[in-house]
């Protein structure tokens, strides 16, 4: 007789919590509730969509070795969700562990037998572009703080083969949506041309296929291999700082990609001047195009995010949790999809309804205090320049002509107020002596209050540094 597929379930449950943990395997796979097993396909009821994400891409790997396990290597597995919660009539059906290979490796793959850069027409063989299709411009929401990067990056989508924003970096803090925004620029080029080579990789992934080719001896086909691609998406490119192998190696890529007019779009937690440890001829092959910022959401856009991730999951959340949520958040995307996920769990788990106080109860445990940005001399000096509209070297001349010398005296004053710095190391950085730089803070200090065009320019240039 066979053996009961609920029971062959409750196995894979066992198998999942002496890999991840009770309390953690409880909260992911306790929930789910397997509704039948036909044909070698076992499918599952689970709360959300966002399960099945947690499900295909998260767990991806234990999910499925413990499926073969118990139900054996043909096993498939199928989800069932109601998008409507408590309608049975709004149920559908998605196809499951459908995780991408993994792009290392994919990479090993294509270079122990190297081949020269394939033509045009070898392009059309497929090719994983490590993207995940959630990651989409319909999920993602618009609002007034995040207007222009959204325009740039669907411009950029629907017109890859244009340097009009070319290379494009986009920065900003973490959790703001920054990895999305360019997943969904990837996903939109693959819907308007299928045959198109677009290839996402974090910065540490790119690194770690670096040195398999430098041990391998493979280098010249590292690079020739990602001097194929239509669009190349590179995420978190601040790790690439004092990696000088594999700065080199992403020199050669941009180069080739760039003259033969290929998308290339970064992220990174910082604008390029303020990276260190990067080659200066990288950092200005960066501002070849456009650097815009990703800000976090403002409190408008925060609750269109609250509500379109409380519709995908099938919440019903009031506007009073909508707007205690909104209003005692960070601002991270990544927080309040935390929140509402924390929310979800904690419901389901008390069987109780979501109210205000279970609201601020998960936020207790999800918010994290703001973290205060730190500010640099040379974010000072780039920001005062910017605003006079100087070249940014004309501050550290002789020049005495009027906005050069109150650009020199905010960047002493902003100077001494916003960093660490001595005046003597002022003073250093400035190529001016220790009296020099306190009589340039006094002047400011002694002006500030009284003249209207100093003043604007003190408080535009610090709130521009605060951001």
């Amino acid at each position: 007789m066979k053996e009961d597929f609920k029971a062959k379930w409750q196995k894979v449950v066992q198998i999942i919590t002496d890999n991840i943990g009770e309390q953690r395997a409880q909260i992911w796979f306790g929930v789910a509730e397997p509704q039948s097993f036909v044909d070698n396909r076992l499918t599952l009821k689970l709360p959300s969509e966002y399960f099945v994400e947690k499900y295909d891409y998260d767990f991806y790997n234990i999910l499925t070795s413990s499926l073969r396990k118990v139900f054996g290597d043909l096993v498939k597995l199928d989800y069932e969700l109601e998008l409507i919660h408590n309608d049975r009539d709004s149920r559908v059906k998605i196809s499951g562990a459908h995780q991408s290979p993994n792009i290392k490796n994919k990479f090993i793959q294509s270079i122990q037998a190297p081949k020269p850069i394939l033509d045009y027409e070898e392009k059309k063989q497929e090719f994983d572009p490590q993207l995940n299709e959630a990651l989409n411009f319909e999920n993602y929401c618009e609002g007034s703080s995040n207007k222009l990067p959204l325009t740039i990056a669907k411009y950029i989508a629907e017109n890859p083969g244009k340097n009009d924003f070319n290379p494009f970096f986009l920065y900003g803090d973490v959790g703001v949506g920054k990895t999305h925004l360019i997943q969904a620029i990837g996903i939109r080029v693959k819907e308007t041309k299928p045959n198109a080579k677009v290839s996402f990789v974090t910065l540490r992934q790119f690194q770690q296929l670096y040195q398999n080719a430098v041990i391998k001896k493979q280098v010249p086909y590292f690079i020739q291999w990602y001097q194929q691609m239509d669009v190349l998406l590179i995420d978190d490119l601040q790790e690439l700082s004092h990696k000088s192998g594999t700065t080199d190696a992403l020199f050669a890529i941009f180069n080739h990609l760039h003259q033969h007019g290929k998308a290339i779009i970064f992220t990174c937690d910082r604008r390029p001047i303020e990276l260190d440890g990067i080659a200066d001829r990288l950092i200005d092959r960066f501002k070849w195009g456009i650097t815009e910022e990703l800000p976090k959401p403002d409190i408008e856009l925060k609750k269109k995010i609250l509500e379109f991730k409380a519709s995908k999951n099938g919440l019903g959340l009031s506007k009073e949790v909508i707007d205690i949520i909104a209003e005692g958040s960070t601002g991270s995307v990544r927080e309040l999809e935390g929140i509402v996920m924390g929310i979800i769990t904690r419901s389901i788990y008390l069987n109780c309804p979501i109210t205000p106080q279970l609201a601020r109860e998960v936020m207790k445990h999800s918010v994290r205090p703001k973290a205060q940005k730190v500010i640099n001399f040379d974010m000072i000096v780039e920001t005062t320049a910017e605003y006079y509209n100087l070249n940014p070297d004309v501050v550290f001349s002789k020049s005495r002509l009027r906005d050069v010398a109150d650009a020199r005296q905010i960047i002493m004053y902003l100077s001494h107020k916003l960093t660490s710095l001595s005046s003597s190391a002022i003073g250093q950085k400035l190529n001016r002596s220790h009296t020099t730089v306190l009589h340039g803070i006094q002047q400011v200090d002694n002006r500030v209050n009284f003249t209207k065009d100093l003043q604007d320019a003190v408080m535009s240039i610090e709130a521009e540094l605060k951001k």
